[in-house]
């Protein structure tokens, strides 16, 4: 299966998008671990991207879409993936289009989390992530069993820089003028699957995979 997973930012994609893999057996695949992984082989792509990055600029799209295409054509792909963060605007949409008609890897479906935006700013300003594992907490919704600890580690948890209320209603006006349009382009595509995602975590996912045992 070739899969796009979207989704406003807080929508739970990066959750959902580790246990659809892991049913399907593909390679999820986000913009943010090529960026790293790049960086860290100090590959041609990555010495550039780092630059940037250092610079506060962005990326630019022939960067990423020349990191998606090396990624697609590597050994674990070849059954299927699941792209997280990408495409982030229509141009990286057309061009992924282009790009998997190139390599004839045609899309399956793209899934989009509907959360509304006024339920987003609850869910992420509380976030708590672990210094040392990287486990995720919400004061709310998911609280740790000790305050400000970790209950797998016992390190202490923080808020993520991006998940104070400025930073996410800044993102959150990012993703409606650049990311949403995408949704239009998709379903003129007949590619959207539509998913509630005020549900819990386990229905989600059900709703998600039952969509593409409908498709096998």
């Amino acid at each position: 299966m070739r899969l796009i997973l979207m989704g406003p930012p807080g929508a739970g994609k990066g959750t959902q998008a580790k246990k659809i893999c892991k049913n399907l057996r593909i390679p999820h695949i986000s913009t943010g671990d090529l960026f790293m992984k790049n960086i860290e082989k100090a590959t041609p792509l990555g010495l550039q991207v780092q630059s940037m990055i250092h610079e506060g600029l962005l990326v630019p799209d022939h960067l990423v879409v020349a990191m998606v295409k090396e990624r697609l054509q590597e050994a674990d792909a070849k059954e299927g993936f699941l792209l997280d963060g990408f495409p982030r605007t229509l141009h990286q949409g057309e061009v992924l289009m282009a790009l998997l008609e190139e390599l004839a890897k045609p899309l399956d479906q793209v899934f989009f989390i509907d959360v509304p935006l006024e339920n987003i700013l609850t869910r992420m300003v509380g976030r708590r992530v672990c210094r040392k594992c990287g486990a995720s907490y919400h004061e709310r919704f998911h609280p740790p069993k000790i305050q400000g600890q970790c209950d797998l580690c016992g390190h202490a948890l923080v808020e993520r820089k991006d998940d104070g209320e400025a930073s996410v209603k800044r993102r959150l006006q990012v993703y409606e003028e650049e990311t949403k349009p995408l949704v239009g382009f998709f379903t003129e595509k007949g590619l959207i699957k539509v998913i509630d995602g005020e549900g819990s975590i386990d229905t989600v996912t059900e709703e998600i995979l039952q969509t593409l045992e409908q498709k096998v």
